[in-house]
């Protein structure tokens, strides 16, 4: 049974704090204490007098969530199961294939955590993957195996519905959840911070769609992880590193001279890797070969993230996309050095490329595998860095090579303006992410400070 007739109700509790006095209501049900503060006397007193009158009426209490029923919403006739599918479902169509699988990871872990008991026919690793990959997969649910059939069938029996929202300590249980890793340890903070958003969501859907009265998830400064955006400087690769890693590269047997130039444009021009990848020969305006010293121009207008087949409408592994941040068919020119024109210029003419072509293909000419360009980047880090070097972040992601490039722009002198147009963010997140790298100014700026100043005054002078 979810509700009881076992009901008793205290006196009204007070506390005196910093921020002010709470008064707080108390009651039990079955034993099981309940509590609900209140900043004032007056609401608690009338709160605890629906209380006294519920039990006086012989009215049932919810077990899961605390109140009498008649306080309950239309939550209690929702299994959340039911709810979350209906939410990817509403989902999936307006949203990238990136966002899709992070909805279903969030959906798995809280499914878990809303079980009313945990499988003992089924091993837990099998119902995560049941959830992750065919419960929150639109695409694939219908096409599910017999025994993932079973297993979520087992779930929607066995899944508490939308009521658990409206118990404090059950959401307070899926937060923490969500904040955790497998092992018990805690999860990135950007990872927690990104659950809670993707769960604010489907709360908000909820009710919208008059399931929940209203967002259960804590509000205000505090309730979310603190992240930062800002780049770590032990990750950016300097010119000597760069050098070593990028022969290395260019050395290595097996398409070795292709993946050279596609690291040289990410560490050179700063773009991103997936935009990398969907570049054709065309983007590449390069000067003639007669005029080495002369720059050229690189254009993206198009990224391909490499998502997961069962993620993508296509059912292909990459998602062809726009610009990060840019509106549909935006388009971004970036300078090209005359040491990039002449890596690109040679290895347009070894690949005998054609306009059309891919800049940097595959293997088969299809879209060159980001497993592929990250295996031979953790190589030639194996390779070339020393082994304090190649445990620290120094150049770890094939994405640090952007970093060091839009670093190395900033430490120029090159405007944050100019900057953030050629590698496609805002003023604001390109400093956010930066600021701690530029550094190379500091007696220019400490100079800028004194010219300004007249601290004559402070020594009695005239």
């Amino acid at each position: 049974m979810d509700t009881t007739y076992n009901v008793k109700v205290w006196k009204i509790g007070t506390r005196k704090q910093a921020r002010g006095t709470t008064y707080t209501v108390r009651w039990t049900l079955d034993g099981r204490e309940w509590r609900a503060p209140f900043v004032t006397r007056a609401l608690a007193d009338a709160f605890r007098s629906e209380l006294v009158s519920a039990t006086r009426r012989g009215e049932a209490f919810s077990l899961t969530t605390g109140r009498p029923v008649s306080h309950q919403s239309g939550a209690s006739a929702v299994n959340w199961y039911d709810f979350a599918l209906r939410f990817t479902d509403a989902q999936w169509a307006r949203t990238s294939g990136n966002n899709r699988k992070n909805v279903a990871k969030a959906l798995m872990t809280t499914t878990v955590v809303l079980l009313r008991a945990q499988p003992s026919s089924f091993k837990p690793i099998d119902v995560r993957r049941a959830l992750r990959e065919w419960a929150f997969n639109t695409k694939r649910r219908d096409s599910a195996p017999a025994d993932v059939v079973a297993i979520l069938r087992w779930i929607e029996r066995n899944t508490l519905t939308m009521a658990a929202w409206e118990d404090p300590r059950k959401v307070e249980e899926v937060l923490n959840a969500l904040a955790t890793k497998l092992d018990g340890m805690p999860g990135a903070a950007s990872s927690a911070k990104r659950n809670r958003r993707i769960l604010n969501v489907a709360m908000e859907y909820a009710v919208k769609h008059r399931i929940l009265r209203e967002n259960p998830l804590p509000k205000g400064r505090g309730t979310s992880p603190k992240t930062s955006s800002a780049v770590d400087k032990r990750c950016l690769v300097n010119p000597a590193q760069a050098g070593a890693l990028l022969g290395w590269i260019w050395q290595r047997p097996r398409g070795g001279r292709r993946l050279h130039a596609f690291f040289a444009t990410i560490y050179l021009a700063g773009p991103r890797p997936e935009e990398v990848v969907a570049m054709r020969v065309r983007d590449a305006i390069l000067p003639a070969e007669d005029a080495e010293d002369q720059w050229g121009e690189l254009l993206f207008h198009t990224a391909q993230p490499e998502v997961g087949k069962q993620w993508t409408d296509t059912g292909d592994v990459h998602e062809e996309r726009g610009l990060k941040g840019r509106a549909t068919d935006d388009t971004r020119t970036v300078p090209c050095r005359p040491a990039l024109a002449k890596i690109l210029r040679d290895h347009i003419e070894a690949e005998e490329l054609k306009s059309g072509d891919l800049l940097f293909p595959g293997e088969k000419g299809d879209l060159l595998a980001g497993s592929v360009f990250r295996r031979a980047w953790r190589s030639a880090r194996g390779k070339v860095l020393t082994p304090d070097e190649y445990a620290s972040p120094l150049g770890k992601r094939v994405y640090d090579l952007r970093h060091t490039c839009l670093t190395t722009w900033l430490n120029n002198g090159i405007p944050p303006a100019q900057v953030a147009e050629w590698a496609g963010n805002s003023v604001p997140v390109l400093l956010a992410t930066y600021a701690r790298c530029i550094s190379g100014q500091l007696k220019d700026l400490q100079k800028r400070i004194e010219a300004g100043d007249d601290l004559a005054d402070l020594y009695g002078g005239g």
